[in-house]
């Protein structure tokens, strides 16, 4: 099994520059060096710009939007070559390794301390994140985790879904838990899209 702690290390300790454009070409993907905070208050202006009557589908478009970005940046990390430095010798075909480590990058980042307490193949996997960045929305309604939840679907689809680019859409994630709600953690349930029953 992966040692997510050791991982998390690593991956840290891989050094990353930002260019003139404030993006850092790292990992075959192009992050954006932007304050967590920037990305709460333009979901809060989104939302309520969109006002009551269009507030749930706001909402899913927030977290597939999430879900591209995950998809498409989970797979650049997953066939870079510091992915492959750090873990490749480790998950070779093992898609619970692989899902282990894009969530060691995940926290690496410092996107969230996430990490998957349960997981079964292709049928659910339930994520645990003990900080992340949208908890600082302070809510007693709403959960607003749009990021972990796109991104814990679309990293259940790059494992078991199909092979990149046509996998995207095959998994669902409900959030049960919430630190914006006041929970000790955000709770994140994946299960296939469309089960069959």
């Amino acid at each position: 099994m992966l040692d997510r702690v050791k991982a998390i290390e690593d991956f840290s300790k891989i050094r990353v520059e930002v260019n003139s454009l404030g993006l850092i070409p790292a990992f075959g993907v192009m992050i954006q060096n932007l304050p967590s905070g920037f990305w709460n208050r333009f979901s809060r202006k989104i939302l309520d710009a969109a006002g009551e009557d269009l507030f749930d589908a706001t909402e899913a478009l927030l977290e597939n939007a999430a879900a591209e970005c995950g998809y498409h940046t989970g797979y650049g990390i997953m066939t870079s070559d510091e992915f492959e430095a750090v873990l490749g010798p480790h998950i070779k075909d093992d898609k619970q390794g692989l899902l282990h480590g894009l969530y060691a990058v995940f926290c690496a980042w410092g996107w969230a301390d996430a990490e998957i307490v349960e997981l079964v193949p292709f049928e659910k996997m339930i994520v645990h994140a003990y900080d992340y960045y949208e908890s600082d929305i302070d809510s007693n309604e709403r959960h607003f985790a749009y990021m972990i939840k796109g991104i814990s679907r679309a990293f259940m689809d790059l494992a078991f879904s199909e092979p990149y680019p046509n996998g995207l859409g095959g998994y669902s994630c409900v959030q049960t838990k919430g630190i914006e709600k006041g929970d000790d953690y955000g709770e994140f349930i994946v299960k296939p899209a469309n089960p069959i029953d």
